[in-house]
């Protein structure tokens, strides 16, 4: 792995667990056995840009790993439901499902920039759409299908912060019944 893409692994797991204003440069530093100069070469606009990569990278990555699951599953409620079976399993396997969620990093929003406000949205919009798309699949009209896909995205982030504080998958497990059910009663509404 060349040193930017080990910069970016190790500081996006940082920030994900301590949150942008929790980790600081020298901490970013010392992870990656990195000086100041080679961080710098890097990243030439400081943390602050390293976050933004992040998130990017972030974005690819969490993007990525809905599409799939959601591609492997005929039906939104399937898809929901294996998704969230994933995060069950993460989480009570690892301890934490920090790789899927940036809601440590949101929480600061009001003291960050524009730039990282709008590199956060992006991967809420991705998120949305992936689901909307599904929804729109098993018939849902896009009003509606865009309307649900907000919901289950704040539902799942949500799902994924109340298991962290809690130490426990219960969130999710909940949140996984609760979705389906109202997407069973939102699918009879439509036909």
């Amino acid at each position: 792995m060349d040193t930017k893409s080990l910069i970016i692994n190790i500081a996006t797991t940082l920030f994900q667990q301590k949150g942008y204003i929790g980790v600081g440069l020298s901490e970013i530093l010392k992870a990656c056995s990195l000086s100041k100069g080679s961080f710098y070469h890097h990243f030439p606009n400081g943390k602050e840009e390293l976050l933004i990569t992040c998130l990017h990278s972030l974005n690819e990555v969490i993007t990525k790993d809905i599409e799939e699951i959601f591609e492997l599953y005929p039906t939104t409620q399937e898809a929901t439901n294996g998704m969230i079976e994933k995060l069950i399993v993460n989480f009570e396997t690892e301890g934490t499902i920090t790789g899927f969620t940036f809601s440590s990093i949101i929480s600061e929003i009001a003291s960050l920039s524009e730039t990282v406000r709008e590199a956060c949205s992006d991967l809420y919009s991705k998120m949305q759409g992936i689901y909307s798309n599904k929804l729109e699949a098993d018939g849902f009209p896009k009003e509606s299908a865009e309307s649900i896909a907000l919901m289950m995205t704040a539902s799942m982030e949500g799902g994924i912060m109340l298991c962290l504080t809690q130490k426990a998958s219960d969130p999710l497990q909940v949140i996984s019944q609760v979705l389906l059910n109202l997407l069973k009663e939102f699918k009879k509404i439509h036909e």
